[in-house]
């Protein structure tokens, strides 16, 4: 009988490196589920639309690495992704090549999220149908790359 692997979505650009989000994934990845860590390109709305996308994704992939590194470093199974800078597409296209069947979802606090405000969490359960965890990352240490 084939078993198939859980599979889980994580969701987050500036709180990649935070320690609350590793330390959350680590954990849900315990058992050997395989992670996508998917980070939009977040740009300023002038870069946008001059398409100036270069800084932003230079920006998404360095923290990209380091929080790979660190999964890497706790035994976890990651790859990642540079994603369209809209949160709730980006976790869409995602999800149209990852079959995920949890999706975490990592913010600051709400008072310093755009995310957050958008309601990006219940637009990305409802639309997506899968369970959403939200990890709030706040001012903490950094996870040892």
């Amino acid at each position: 009988m084939f078993t198939r692997t859980r599979s889980i979505l994580v969701l987050a650009n500036e709180t990649l490196e935070g320690a609350r989000l590793h330390e959350t994934v680590t954990t849900s990845a315990l058992g050997g589920a395989h992670v996508l860590v998917v980070a939009p390109a977040l740009n300023g709305r002038l870069r946008h639309w001059l398409s100036d996308s270069d800084g932003a994704r230079a920006r998404a992939e360095e923290r990209l690495r380091v929080c790979l590194d660190g999964f890497a470093a706790a035994g976890v199974d990651a790859e990642g992704m540079i994603a369209d800078a809209d949160p709730l597409q980006a976790a869409l296209d995602a999800l149209a090549v990852f079959d995920a069947d949890e999706i975490v979802v990592a913010t600051y606090p709400e008072e310093q999220s755009n995310w957050l405000a958008r309601g990006l969490v219940d637009r990305l359960c409802e639309r997506s149908g899968r369970p959403v965890l939200h990890v709030v990352v706040g001012p903490e240490a950094a996870i040892a790359a």
